[in-house]
């Protein structure tokens, strides 16, 4: 997964190709990537890359000016690299050993699953445009993270490659499968050494024009070019092959400790149904154990005991798994680890292969019910947005399941502004957050310093393009289970300079977002021109009140009209209404899809409505005083 790390931490992701390319950057040219593994038939294997890339545009020194190799620190050795810079005239510029740096990666420290990885940096010397960069080297991995199997995701990065092959040799006695999108494969050719005992299979990648990565898009991996290869004949085999690996020579992780079970059987004390019984323990798993990067032994992906995790604290998403399924086993509910995508993949390559399983949750059969023990901002019976609508691969049965599609979620803010005669006004923000998106409310809130809240209302403001001060109502910042509870409110109130200019005539918007309100979630469904990728498209559920006092003198000289409408999935209402001195404005969108994506085709369906939505949301109250 070495080259799938570069295509997710070096720049966008690829896309079909298009009548005009809009995504290739053509800062730089690929002039080779020769990725070569020779796999032996404990899983364990000889990977050998040889690059080389040119330099085409200044902006790209300090980009491309050094190259990364990732490797995991327990089961990978780096036995050798050879760089150098290769200037226009032939001239090469060798690396200096103390050009070679080590570090963790940064983005494995907060991965869920499968990232325990440091970063070897080659810094080339004397980069400059029309340079080209070369790099060969070699990672030993001695203990397979699935023994006797090998599994691999491959895509490229947005730039224009020339020579871009992958190549495995195979014990004879492991076939490898394939999903091949934009790679071709490469017949063997007499010039080349098979390892004795070996097969080879190779592909190359087939080139084109990309597309831009558009906005909330679905990763590229669901629809892009990329190539997946495994030796597990299917799923249910990647499956079983996962939990006998991750499961210590004990047995099982998730077997209750005496230690488990007495804390389990008092957390559910006096709780009767077996859902209140199975939220209180996710609950307890997800606000009392720490979570930590993933934990790689020397067998490779392995889940600590139940027992260690407990007596730790702390674990991993497959821990925290492993910990609730052994207290839901000690109060008799019966649960199994799921792998799911917790990004923007919702499809799976038709070959089995670690790279699109990044997170594992916990899946309660006799409920039907997910939970995701690691997400501290996610109360439980409810899941993070990006694992909503996924395929999980639940590893008891090594079936597929689906999460769900929908959960209660809903956004209500009220905003008054009294105005007065200088311009000035007071205003009071509240906001009520239900369902999936109190908790993360509560726990934002619950983690703002109190020093910084008020900080906070004048970050606010500057945003509405308004100066001033106010104070922050934090409300009720407890966590929820306490009262059953799964909305939290808040407010802000203060002041602000400037709000409308007095005497003469002057407009008033109608919108102000404040937290993510209704015109936020409009704007966000709406934000590309038109679309070419699938993209996510979450339900919205949110009501806004906006209420003006107008000061004694002030004369309304025109309100929008009203807009009513429903297209497919949207529902949409906006009123304008004078009340004495007071205009008040009302709007409520509501926004359900049956998937939690959506095509290029729905988005054109839906531009009409969103854009007369959009309109609605710009306009404006005319008004005017002496």
């Amino acid at each position: 997964m070495l080259l799938l790390s570069v295509l997710l931490f070096c720049g966008p992701a690829l896309a079909h190709e298009a009548d005009q390319d809009t995504g290739t950057d053509p800062a730089i040219v690929i002039d080779r990537h020769i990725q070569h593994y020779v796999v032996e038939p404990s899983g364990a294997y000889l990977l050998t890359v040889d690059a080389a890339k040119t330099i085409v545009e200044q902006r790209a020194v300090q980009e491309h000016g050094q190259y990364y190799i990732s490797y995991n620190k327990t089961l990978d050795e780096v036995v050798a690299i050879d760089a150098y810079t290769l200037k226009p005239d032939g001239r090469r510029v060798a690396l200096r050993p103390d050009q070679i740096k080590d570090q963790q990666e940064a983005a494995s420290t907060d991965a869920p699953m499968f990232q325990d990885t440091r970063l070897k940096i080659i810094v080339f010397p004397e980069v400059a445009a029309g340079d080209q960069l070369v790099v060969r080297y070699t990672v030993r991995r001695g203990t397979p993270l699935f023994p006797g199997h090998f599994e691999d995701l491959s895509s490229s990065p947005f730039y224009l490659n020339k020579n871009f092959v992958l190549v495995y040799d195979m014990p004879a006695s492991m076939p490898l499968h394939a999903d091949a999108v934009g790679f071709v494969p490469v017949p063997l050719s007499p010039r080349d050494v098979v390892p004795a005992g070996h097969r080879r299979y190779q592909w190359r990648y087939a080139g084109g024009g990309n597309q831009r990565l558009e906005a909330d898009a679905v990763s590229y991996l669901d629809y892009g070019k990329r190539l997946a290869v495994s030796t597990f004949a299917d799923y249910a085999d990647f499956a079983r092959a996962f939990r006998a690996n991750t499961l210590p020579a004990t047995g099982s992780a998730a077997v209750p400790s005496p230690a488990i079970a007495a804390l389990a059987r008092q957390l559910t004390a006096g709780l009767s149904d077996a859902r209140a019984r199975t939220l209180a323990l996710s609950d307890w798993v997800r606000r009392n154990i720490r979570y930590v990067g993933v934990y790689i032994g020397p067998g490779g992906v392995v889940a600590h005991p139940a027992a260690t995790v407990l007596d730790n604290r702390y674990g991993d998403c497959k821990d925290h798994a492993a910990l609730l399924e052994a207290m839901l086993a000690a109060v008799g509910i019966g649960s199994t680890g799921a792998l799911v995508n917790s990004g923007n993949a919702y499809q799976l390559p038709d070959t089995p292969t670690l790279g699109v399983f990044n997170h594992m949750i916990t899946y309660v059969p006799s409920l039907d019910l997910y939970l995701d023990p690691t997400a501290e901002s996610t109360m439980a019976g409810y899941l993070p947005a990006g694992i909503l609508g996924k395929p999980a691969l639940l590893l008891a049965s090594g079936s597929f399941a689906m999460t769900p599609i929908l959960q209660p979620e809903r956004s209500r803010t009220t905003t008054w502004f009294d105005i007065g005669r200088d311009g000035r006004s007071r205003f009071k923000v509240s906001k009520t957050a239900s369902g999936a998106s109190a908790e993360p409310w509560r726990k934002t809130v619950r983690e703002t310093r109190l020093a910084e809240r008020d900080q906070f209302v004048r970050r606010m403001l500057q945003g509405l393009g308004q100066k001033g001060q106010g104070v922050f109502d934090a409300g009720k910042v407890d966590s929820p289970g306490k009262d059953g509870s799964d909305e939290y409110s808040l407010s802000v109130s203060g002041s602000s300079e400037h709000f409308l200019d007095l005497p003469g005539p002057s407009a008033l918007a109608t919108t102000y977002d404040v937290w993510g309100g209704l015109g936020e979630a409009v704007f966000t469904l709406g934000q590309e021109k038109e679309r070419h990728q699938a993209f996510v498209c979450p339900a919205v559920d949110a009501e806004d009140e906006t209420g003006f006092r107008l000061p004694k003198g002030v004369r309304v000289l025109a309100l929008p009209k009203p807009t009513s409408l429903m297209h497919g999935g949207i529902h949409y209402q906006s009123s304008y209404a004078r009340r004495g001195s007071a205009i008040v404005v009302k709007r409520r969108f509501t926004f359900r899809h049956g998937r939690a994506t959506c095509t290029p085709d729905d988005y054109r369906a839906m531009q009409p409505a969103l854009e007369r939505i959009m309109r609605d949301l710009r306009s404006q109250v005319v008004v005017s005083g002496r």
